[in-house]
Formats: C-alpha cells, structure tokens, sequence
C-alpha cells in the first residue's frame, strides 16, 4: 500500500506542553481520508506538521515520499487548506488567483478561472466582502488549482451553515474524483465524513485508535446487547471496543470478521458516528490503546 501520509512516532511540543505525542499512522494513497477526534487531539498540529508548517520535536513523518517543506519540489505537491479557510480579507478574488499563480509551479489558471466562474464568485469583489462559503469556495479553488498530489484541510467546513457545509463537500468530492487527488480532511462532523470520505482515521490523545476503509469499519463492528455480561468472557476473535452495562442488561459494540453465534445476544449494525464515539470513549477507560487497522 503506498502512502501519501507516513509517522512513527510523532510528536510535537510547545513549551512544557506536547500537542502530539507518540503518533504513528500510514494514510493510504487515492483515498478521501477523514481525520476525526475530540478538540484537543492533536488533529491541527499533525496536518500543520505534515503541511510543512511546523517541525516535529520527537519522532519522524513522511509525505508523498519527502520531507514536508523540504524545497519548492515537495511543496508543490502538497495544498493546504488551513482552519478556518483564511483568505486577505483586503484582496479581490482575482488578486488571489493571481497570488496563486506566482506562488506556485503548477498552477493551473483555466481550472482556477472556469471553477470561480462555476461558483458565481466576481472577481472584482473583495475576500473581506464575500459570505463565509464563497471565502471557503476559494479557498479551495486555491488549493485545488496548484494541482497538487495531497490537498489537506483542516476542518474547512466548521464555521459554515449546512447549506454552504454541502456545497463545499460536494465541490471537494468533484475535485477528488476529477483530478485523481489524495486528500485529508479533518473534521469534528462525522456526518459530513460519512458522506465524503472512504477512508477514517480515529485520533485521540494523539494515538490513532482505529483506521480503515469506511465501508470494512461498518461492516466489521458490531452492537450486541443481551443479559449482562462480562465482556472478558467473549471469544478472543471479539475485539471489545466500547462496554455499557445496567442491572440486567450488556450492550457492547465490538469489532469482528467472524459471524456471531451466540443466540443470548440482539446483533445490530452501529452507524459511523457510534464507532467513533465509542472509540473515542476508550482512553478515558483505559490505559492501553492498540491500533486496529481495518482494509482490504
């Protein structure tokens, strides 16, 4: 499997305090990979690090086979679109595409000018002037338009209402699949990753807790709730990933390739963002956190 996006054991500090820590993932090429995790996980700081924004302080990470930052060669390859989608207020549209073109090699105009036009944006207008998804809207024709390999975003849908929250996706899944880009998406809406993306990656506390393809995370987790239980007594081919418990009663969200045989248990399907958040939940249990990789 090649990867865009490769650490081992990343991590980043500030002062006293570390941001990143002992992070280690491969995100895979051709995929739409959504970065999911609570504030404070270390989403921003690791897209910062492999964006080329910052330097680690421990640990080592690798982007489309290169150092990031490391020359105009690696740079090119790679777009950023940073929290909050910032464009210069102060500047026209058309000042941006012109900034795009002399910052970057690989600029693509035709696409920058067809794209703009596409979105009713007038490139007379001011950044300052525009509504909060027409600046995320070029910003990613920003993105886009250096023709990179990796386009990485950081949370670029948060602030926007859900009207503007889809337009946005929509625009991003078209690039994707029309320019054949390799792109990471951070965000805290498992919705609008569920919609987007194939690939999920869970990151809490800085650790990758669990990633996969979207379509092997829903098919391999399971909901069983029966009797109360204690979850050391399941087969050791059912990975435990989240346990809650009444009086009478277990409902436990596991992960298994193998069909379930036990008639005490109610076996249903958890969504996406139950998965998620029952792996996000786990730290706070316990102290040990494996990866689990799910793919074909």
């Amino acid at each position: 499997m090649t990867a865009v996006l490769r650490a081992q054991g990343l991590g980043k500090k500030y002062g006293r305090r570390w941001a990143l820590t002992d992070c280690t993932l491969d995100i895979p090429a051709g995929h739409v990979v959504g970065l999911v995790g609570p504030n404070g996980a270390g989403k921003t700081t690791l897209l910062s690090l492999a964006a080329g924004q910052l330097s680690p302080t421990a640990g080592g990470i690798e982007v489309l086979g290169g150092r990031p930052g490391g020359g105009p060669g690696q740079l090119a390859k790679v777009g950023f679109v940073a929290q909050g989608t910032p464009t210069y207020a102060g500047l026209t549209v058309a000042d941006h595409l012109k900034l795009g073109a002399r910052l970057n090699p690989r600029w693509d105009a035709a696409l920058a000018g067809e794209r703009i036009e596409r979105l009713g944006l007038d490139p007379a207008h001011k950044a300052g002037k525009l509504s909060g998804g027409q600046r995320a809207q070029l910003a990613l024709t920003l993105g886009i338009a250096k023709r990179p390999e990796l386009l990485i975003l950081d949370e670029p849908v948060a602030a926007l209402d859900p009207l503007a929250r889809r337009e946005f996706l929509q625009g991003l899944m078209e690039a994707a699949a029309e320019h054949q880009l390799s792109v990471v998406l951070s965000s805290h809406l498992v919705s609008d990753l569920e919609r987007t993306c194939d690939y999920l990656i869970v990151l809490v506390d800085s650790r990758v807790q669990v990633t996969g393809e979207v379509d092997e995370l829903l098919a391999t987790h399971h909901r069983l709730t029966g009797p109360r239980r204690d979850p050391a007594t399941l087969p050791a081919n059912q990975h435990v990933v989240s346990d809650s418990h009444t009086d009478r009663q277990t409902t436990l969200i596991i992960r298994t390739d193998a069909p379930i045989h036990d008639p005490a248990w109610t076996v249903s399907r958890p969504g996406l963002e139950d998965i998620v958040l029952a792996y996000m939940a786990r730290p706070a249990r316990t102290g040990h956190r494996p990866v689990l990789e799910v793919q074909r």
